[in-house]
C-alpha cells in the first residue's frame, strides 16, 4: 500500500506545472530617463576623447565616435568619460 501511495505522489509531482519569471521587464521609467544618447553625451562633453557605457568602448576622432562591438551579456550604463581632453 505504501508503495502505491509513493508511486501516486511521484506521478503527481512529475507532472506539476513549472512556473517561470523570465518575462522581459522594461527598465523603470526613471532609469530609462537617465540613459542619454551618444550624440547628447558628446555635446555635453566636448573635451572627452574616450568614453564607455560598459558595453562598448569608444574613441572620439574628428568629432565622430568610433566604438567597439558591444560585449556579450553586458548591462548598459550611462556613458562615462574615461579620457578627458586636455
Amino acid at each position: 500500500m505504501a508503495r502505491l501511495i509513493f508511486m501516486f505522489l511521484l506521478a503527481i509531482v512529475s507532472v506539476s506545472p513549472a512556473y517561470c519569471d523570465d518575462a522581459a521587464q522594461p527598465p523603470p521609467a526613471d532609469k530609462a530617463a537617465d540613459m542619454q544618447s551618444m550624440k547628447d553625451f558628446l555635446q555635453a562633453n566636448p573635451d572627452c576623447t574616450e568614453f564607455t557605457d560598459n558595453c562598448s568602448y569608444c574613441r572620439v576622432t574628428d568629432g565622430q565616435a568610433d566604438c567597439s562591438t558591444p560585449q556579450i551579456a553586458c548591462v548598459k550604463k550611462p556613458y562615462q568619460c574615461t579620457a578627458p581632453g586636455k
